[in-house]
C-alpha cells in the first residue's frame, strides 16, 4: 500500500524506481501506467485524469501512449513470438508491419526464434519477447518491472542499451522497478521506495552510456 505519494515525472526522464521487496515499487508502476486505479488522489499522464477514463478508455489510452514490461511476460501462448510482438502494431491499425516487429526480435537477439511458441522458449527468451512487444508502438512512455530480472548478464547488457538507446534518441519516458545496480546507475533520477513512501528522490546526471547494440 502507498502513502502520500507525490511525484512528477518530465517527459524524457529516465527513471528507477527502487527499494526492498514489498515497498510498494509494482504498485507505483501499475497506478502510473493506468493498470490500477488509486484509492486516494489522482493520476494524471500529459494532462489525462487516468481515474476519468473507462477500463476501455484506459485500454485504448495505454494502446496509443504507453509499452509495459511485466515481471511475468504475459505472452499470448498461442502465437509465435513474432505473432507476439505483432500484437500491439495489429491493435494500433497498422496491420502487417512484420519488419518492424522482425527487427525488434533481432535486437534483442532472437532473430531465429520468431516462429516459436512462448512453452518453446526458456524465462530469458520470453523476457525479451515482452520487451521486444513493449517497443513495438514505439510508445512515448515505457514502462517496466524488473526488465533485466530474468536474463544473463550478457542478455541484460543488450537490453539495457535498447532501453537507453529509446530514451536518448527519441525522448521517450522510462520508468522502470529495478534491483539492478547497473540499470539504477543509468538513470537520471532514482525514486526510493520504504514502506509505501517515498524516502528519496535524487536527480542526477548518469555515467557514460553503453553504446548502441
Amino acid at each position: 500500500m502507498l502513502h502520500d505519494i507525490d511525484l512528477d515525472i518530465e517527459t524524457g526522464e529516465f527513471v528507477a524506481i527502487v527499494g526492498p521487496s514489498g515497498s510498494g515499487k509494482t504498485t507505483l508502476l501499475g497506478l502510473l501506467a493506468g493498470l490500477d486505479l488509486p484509492t486516494n488522489g489522482r493520476v494524471l499522464v500529459d494532462g489525462q485524469d487516468l481515474g476519468a477514463l473507462t477500463e476501455d478508455e484506459r485500454a485504448g489510452f495505454r494502446a496509443a501512449r504507453i509499452g509495459f514490461v511485466f515481471q511475468t511476460f504475459q505472452l499470448i501462448p498461442s502465437l509465435t513470438a513474432l505473432e507476439n510482438v505483432l500484437v500491439p502494431i495489429e491493435l494500433a491499425g497498422r496491420n502487417g508491419d512484420s519488419s518492424r516487429a522482425a527487427d525488434l526480435l533481432a535486437r534483442v537477439g532472437l532473430e531465429d526464434r520468431g516462429h516459436h511458441y512462448p512453452a518453446q522458449l526458456s524465462g530469458g527468451e520470453q523476457q525479451r519477447v515482452a520487451i521486444a512487444r513493449a517497443f513495438a508502438n514505439q510508445p512515448a512512455i515505457l514502462f517496466a518491472d524488473e526488465p533485466t530480472g530474468n536474463l544473463d548478464a550478457e542478455t541484460g547488457d543488450r537490453i539495457i542499451r535498447l532501453l537507453v538507446e529509446l530514451n536518448a534518441e527519441r525522448g521517450t519516458t522510462l520508468i522502470l522497478v529495478t534491483h539492478d545496480p547497473a540499470l539504477a546507475e543509468l538513470a537520471t533520477r532514482v525514486v526510493r521506495l520504504r514502506g509505501g513512501q517515498i524516502v528519496a528522490d535524487e536527480h542526477r546526471s548518469p555515467p557514460a552510456r553503453p553504446g548502441n547494440p
